[in-house]
């Protein structure tokens, strides 16, 4: 019994390797030498072994290692940045392979990368395959986009999506957005305001004259809800709301939301944004005498009933709390530290009163 084992076992062992044999000496030969390139970063060399790695790993030749050719190369004294059809057909019959690769990858005004390759049949001399495919420029994918022009001069089937990728300006474009890598800056905010113009003067000014008997710069804090509308490329439209209270630091209390329309870049993180800014603010109508601040209130009507004076509007800690609105314009950029988000703003609020500046920042974790 044991010995029927054995024969079995050598007669499965000697099928095997004349099977390997045989299909070693079905498989063909390949060889690929320096591939011509003007790619920033890359030799002729690299991008020949580049190409020579994307073969061994997507075909069914037997490709000569770089190792080996190297080697060839050396002993022959081979020129390896031929690119010729006859002089590959001569180094070919040298190197003793059947099928030579070769091919360029090029950039063209940093708009696209067009790859070409062809493969010769030694044995005749003539090209069997060649393709020509243009490619967004992105010297990144550059391994990727060797992989779909060597399937495709296999004549294997290539994924549609990762192509359209690669060649599509518009899906690459929206591949560099995709929904799991945008941005959302939503959270909370810290940050200081700065008056200037009239309205610093009206809060600081002492509070008999209807002042707040302040500093002009005062803390803030808040928190920005905000939502992306539209995501094209590596843009984002927002719509955000930033609801904030001011002046805390100051024993005020001043309430304010601001609702803002802006755009995103989703990769660098720069935006810049504009909206309507509502603030709850004391206010008092009244006039001025020889420069000199009065309220409405405080004229003797009895005596003349009609106050000659124009009476309007202003900041006035006599007054009644009034909303009050105007118009910001923001911009900013949100650093990156691991899944950490840090948008920092730098805002300015125009006014006839006088400009207000302020900035801010915050943080959140990003949703990946």
């Amino acid at each position: 019994m044991k010995t029927q084992i054995s024969k079995f076992r050598q007669s499965l062992l000697a099928i095997v390797l004349i099977m390997s044999a045989a299909f070693s000496m079905a498989q063909e030969k390949i060889a690929v030498l320096n591939i011509h390139t003007n790619v920033p970063g890359y030799t002729s060399e690299t991008m020949g072994n580049l190409v020579r790695t994307q073969l061994i790993k997507n075909s069914d030749f037997a490709v000569v290692d770089r190792w080996d050719l190297n080697t060839i190369i050396t002993e022959k004294k081979i020129n390896p940045d031929c690119n010729n059809t006859m002089c590959l057909t001569e180094i070919g019959k040298i190197i003793g392979v059947d099928k030579m690769l070769s091919g360029s990858v090029e950039v063209y005004g940093r708009n696209s990368i067009m790859i070409s390759m062809r493969i010769i049949d030694v044995k005749t001399g003539v090209p069997v395959n060649s393709n020509v495919i243009e490619y967004i420029y992105n010297i990144n994918e550059i391994p990727a986009m060797i992989e779909v022009s060597i399937l495709d001069i296999l004549r294997k089937p290539v994924d549609p999506d990762t192509k359209r990728k690669l060649t599509d300006k518009n899906d690459f474009a929206s591949s560099r957005n995709s929904r799991s890598s945008r941005l959302n800056a939503s959270g909370p905010r810290i940050g200081l305001t700065y008056l200037t113009g009239s309205q610093a003067d009206r809060f600081s000014a002492p509070l008999q004259e209807g002042g707040f008997d302040g500093y002009p710069a005062m803390f803030q804090f808040g928190y920005q809800f905000e939502v992306q509308y539209l995501n094209e490329g590596s843009f984002q439209a927002l719509f955000e709301f930033v609801p904030m209270i001011t002046g805390l630091d100051q024993g005020r209390f001043i309430p304010s939301f601001t609702l803002m329309n802006g755009l995103r870049n989703n990769r660098s993180g720069w935006e810049f944004a504009f909206g309507p800014t509502i603030l709850l603010n004391q206010m008092a109508d009244g006039y001025y005498v020889d420069g000199n601040w009065h309220l409405a209130s405080e004229w003797d009507y009895d005596s003349i009933p009609e106050n000659p004076n124009f009476i309007y509007s202003r900041l006035d800690s006599r007054g009644s709390y009034t909303l009050t609105s105007g118009f910001v314009f923001a911009f900013g950029k949100t650093f990156k530290s691991g899944n950490l988000n840090i948008p920092v703003n730098l805002y300015v609020i125009p006014s006839k009163e006088g400009m207000r500046f302020g900035a801010s920042f915050g943080y959140n974790s990003r949703n990946r």
